[in-house]
């Protein structure tokens, strides 16, 4: 099972929100997942991302793969290294 650290959209039309979580990667993107280790709101000012470290830290520890947008999160956290 490839498992994926990815953003579950949320929220109304031209107001997204995301939730962070991890889920297998042939699952719809708004669809089933293992479990939520975080937020991100990208319109607020300044925009508001909340990631569990630990949560985070123990799934790629386990070989989850992040997406693009996710691993940008994770830097700008602090959570992975550049």
């Amino acid at each position: 099972m490839a498992v994926k650290i990815r953003l579950k959209r949320i929220g109304a039309k031209k107001a997204p929100y995301y939730r962070v979580v991890v889920a297998d990667s042939r699952s719809p993107r708004d669809g089933r997942f293992i479990e939520e280790i975080g937020y991100y709101q990208p319109l607020a000012n300044p925009s508001v991302v909340k990631i569990d470290a630990e949560k985070a830290k123990k799934w790629l520890q386990n070989g989850a793969q992040p997406t693009d947008t996710v691993r940008a999160l994770l830097k700008k956290n602090g959570i992975i290294e550049a």
